[in-house]
């Protein structure tokens, strides 16, 4: 064995020595917050692949949708039929630009009527807020309410938060927060979104 076999050897046993003294120290169980944030791609496709992994476990799933409703959706076509799994849409026309608040105001309450009972439900598993720090930005929703339910849900319950400029008083209570960073986005190069791919 040469020095370069020798020291990567070494290398490979120091972190599989690091992994196990974590595994060791983990010993708490209990459901997770975790945020899905950033500029990046990628942060719905995340949390509806963990959607996948819960309902592959058996268990139930929520998933409300706050902006996307009435986009279509690959992921939630192809699950639509699990009777695990729920979704509640914000079905309007919600626009960056929208043309009336009130009625954006409405609909966002009513789909938080639905995440809230998820959120206080013992046999969901998993809840997805998509989209919803929008609505915190917007102020369709308060964020004192959003942090009272998710404080006050299940033990075992893991909430799944996405969408950009997430609040940082969710930030701060999360377990796990990723990030995701573009670095390049194909439709800023003129590439439409691709059936199957980007939905």
């Amino acid at each position: 064995m040469n020095d370069r076999d020798t020291r990567h050897q070494q290398a490979m046993q120091k972190l599989k020595t690091r992994v196990d003294e974590k595994v060791a120290e983990a010993t708490e169980q209990r459901g997770l917050l975790l945020v899905f944030t950033g500029n990046g791609k990628g942060k719905t496709t995340a949390a509806w692949g963990t959607v996948t992994r819960a309902l592959g476990y058996g268990y139930r799933v929520g998933v409300v949708q706050f902006i996307k409703g009435l986009w279509e959706c690959g992921e939630r076509e192809r699950l639509a039929d699990d009777e695990r799994l729920e979704v509640a849409i914000m079905a309007t026309g919600f626009t960056w630009d929208t043309q009336d608040r009130d009625a954006d105001t409405r609909a966002c309450q009513e789909v938080w009527a639905e995440a809230e009972r998820m959120l206080a439900d013992p046999e969901v598993y998993l809840v997805v807020l998509d989209e919803i720090t929008y609505m915190l930005k917007f102020g369709y929703l308060d964020i004192a309410t959003v942090k009272a339910a998710l404080e006050n849900r299940p033990a075992e319950q893991t909430v799944i938060v996405t969408g950009r400029n997430a609040h940082r008083e969710l930030l701060a209570m999360a377990d796990t927060v990723t990030e995701m960073t573009e670095v390049r986005h194909a439709f800023n190069g003129g590439l439409q979104a691709r059936r199957g791919i980007d939905y």
